[in-house]
């Protein structure tokens, strides 16, 4: 049983213990998890999945990405903003997604009040709860790995305020480790030298 220090992975390089259990969570470690991601898309996109992915696991998430992609118009905030009330009930029928009404419509929400904000203002608003990386030891081991933050329960908070639904401190947080406000990366994780590169998703 893994103690929550980095463990080698299939080619010997030491990553966080999580990614290890599937090839899916390898590559999603690797590539995505703890880069910057910007774009009001992309943000908005990682903030709806991570509201879906709420009481279940990443990886139920993770493998069904291009279905919520298909069916929510590529989290497009423009396209998903116009949908209808006949669009909610496709998307409940669609087993492509997880099928949570509460979810589903907070999604759609979300999407009408970001509509009405100005373009990088999503952008901006979450990259402002950012901590300084020079406050953040890199984590030893995964109990080294708070599930909330300040920072996040200030995200929380903001969005709140701003009218974004289903998207808690903890929630909150899963976004800013998954979108590189944060570097959760262990110590030791092969991931954690990596180039940081920023991307819109």
């Amino acid at each position: 049983m893994s103690d929550g220090t980095a463990l080698p992975g299939s080619d010997g390089a030491p990553r966080c213990p999580w990614a290890l259990s599937t090839e899916d969570y390898v590559a999603y470690h690797d590539q995505e998890w703890g880069r910057p991601v910007h774009g009001d898309d992309a943000l908005y996109e990682r903030l709806c999945l991570e509201a879906f992915q709420s009481g279940l696991s990443w990886i139920t998430i993770l493998r069904r990405r291009e279905g919520f992609r298909a069916a929510f118009a590529d989290f497009k905030i423009a396209s998903v903003a116009l949908f209808t009330e006949a669009d909610q009930e496709r998307l409940l029928a669609d087993a492509g997604i997880i099928r949570n009404r509460a979810k589903i419509e907070a999604t759609i929400a979300n999407a009408r009040e970001l509509s009405t904000w100005t373009s990088g203002e999503l952008d901006e608003l979450i990259w402002s709860h950012a901590p300084d990386p020079a406050t953040r030891p890199a984590p030893r081991t995964l109990a080294d790995v708070p599930a909330v933050t300040p920072e996040s329960t200030a995200l929380s908070k903001s969005l709140k305020k701003r009218g974004i639904r289903f998207v808690g401190p903890t929630t909150a947080y899963a976004l800013m480790q998954a979108c590189g406000l944060v570097n959760d990366h262990l110590a030791t994780c092969v991931a954690r030298s990596a180039p940081l590169q920023g991307r819109e998703m």
